[in-house]
């Protein structure tokens, strides 16, 4: 078995099309827009809807609510689409129990909110825009997700 079959078991075809796709949906919201469709964004203006806590209420995020929501909702969508195009309509599970998961989306959130953005904002809108900040809060993400991965298989073996 090759290295890539080692580590794409199921092809990087589909991995290839979707990063494209992604890059090419963002660059055209950033071309025709002047928008940065990070999702840490989106998320924060979801909320200026139901919290009135002043961090959500700042103007970045309720003038920009009503794109950002319907930005959601096509990342949704797309996802609902390659599930029942591509994945031929299968659910995807996880041995993973809903506490760790759980335990995982806050440190991700907390994380996010700490780098002052995700990282679809950053390695995806921030890199592709050439701002040295996302440079290096990619290479943090990308070492920390490094060590954890590796401390994990560590722990498990």
């Amino acid at each position: 078995m090759t290295l890539i079959n080692t580590l794409f078991p199921l092809g990087w075809q589909h991995y290839l099309l979707g990063g494209l796709t992604i890059g090419a949906g963002v660059a055209l919201l950033y071309l025709f827009n002047g928008w940065v469709g990070g999702m840490s964004s989106v998320f924060s203006s979801s909320w200026s809807f139901v919290s009135k806590r002043a961090f959500f209420q700042q103007a970045r995020f309720v003038n920009t609510r009503n794109w950002r929501l319907v930005y959601a909702l096509g990342v949704v969508l797309g996802a609902l689409v390659w599930r029942f195009t591509l994945a031929g309509g299968e659910a995807q599970h996880t041995s993973v129990p809903a506490w760790q998961l759980l335990v995982g989306g806050f440190l991700v959130g907390y994380g996010a909110r700490l780098g002052n953005g995700c990282t679809s904002g950053h390695g995806i809108c921030g890199l592709g825009s050439l701002q040295l900040p996302s440079l290096f809060a990619v290479l943090t993400f990308m070492a920390t997700a490094f060590m954890t991965a590796n401390l994990m298989a560590w722990s498990l073996a």
